[in-house]
């Protein structure tokens, strides 16, 4: 996830939901659409979870909650994006917990500053997406794989999902056309050159992901740097994604591959499998 950060009234906000476009940017028709789907994808998915002992996975469901929060808020500067642990969240939750999840931890993000309140409904449809096919792919995996190899599994299911996503993300950049501004920082790649310097030596760029221009990235007080096309963005976008997704796949990759071997009911039964049955807290043999 690459950092956005806007200015309205002078005052510099940086946002770390996943989707890093600001209050005042997206078309009404597109954030609205975006909170109509995500509040009726929810309210399905309470439906569905409400038929399961969901109370004895609400403590998992606070834990793996707090775990997205924090990592989302945690950035590798010299790129400029935060883990964010969707896939581990949607292996650990299953998909329906999972896109709850995903409302939780963005309205939570939208109170503490961190991102627009408008556009709470597309994060969501954004990460609970993530945590979906994210969960989907890992079974897939696994199966074709082996639980042996659960760490492939996870990282290869990892990196796919994160391509998707990513793409999407370009997608509602595109769909919003122009209109105002939104900065986006692109850490140490230069998005004129697709080059990367020196993050330390003052090499930090951003983007402006509506009106086409390029510069460095504005320091408190100063104007926010102009930017570039959607083509540009996207070409920047898929120069840094990859950086990340492999970085995000390794730390997930360890995750699940620890979750499995000391409660390997979590991983590979799911959260909402059995509601009538205890998940074990040990299995014998390597998973």
């Amino acid at each position: 996830m690459l950092v956005a950060s806007h200015a309205l009234g002078g005052k510099a906000e940086r946002t770390v939901s996943h989707i890093h476009i600001p209050d005042g940017v997206l078309p009404v028709w597109l954030w609205a659409t975006g909170w109509m789907a995500a509040l009726a994808l929810v309210w399905i998915a309470s439906a569905v979870a409400k038929r399961t002992d969901i109370r004895r996975k609400v403590p998992l469901l606070g834990v793996v909650a707090a775990l997205v929060l924090v990592s989302m808020s945690s950035e590798i500067v010299p790129i400029a994006y935060h883990v964010n642990l969707t896939v581990v969240a949607g292996v650990l939750l299953g998909p329906w917990l999972g896109i709850i999840t995903a409302f939780i931890v963005e309205v939570v993000l939208a109170l503490l500053g961190h991102g627009g309140v408008t556009v709470i409904g597309l994060n969501t449809l954004m990460i609970g997406g993530e945590m979906v096919l994210g969960w989907a792919l890992f079974r897939l995996a696994v199966r074709a794989l082996g639980r042996p190899r659960v760490r492939w599994a996870t990282v290869a299911a990892t990196i796919l999902t994160l391509a998707v996503t990513t793409t999407a993300l370009v997608g509602v950049v595109a769909l919003a056309g122009g209109g105002s501004a939104a900065t986006r920082e692109t850490g140490a790649l230069d998005p004129a050159s697709l080059q990367f310097a020196d993050p330390f030596g003052g090499g930090v760029f951003s983007i402006n992901t509506m009106r086409g221009e390029v510069g460095a990235a504005p320091v408190a007080g100063e104007a926010p740097a102009p930017g570039l096309s959607v083509a540009r963005f996207a070409a920047v976008v898929y120069t840094l994604g990859p950086i990340g997704w492999l970085l995000e796949a390794l730390i997930q990759a360890a995750i699940l591959g620890y979750v499995a071997r000391v409660r390997p009911g979590l991983v590979f039964a799911g959260a909402l499998a059995e509601s009538g049955r205890s998940l074990p807290s040990h299995e014998g043999g390597q998973h």
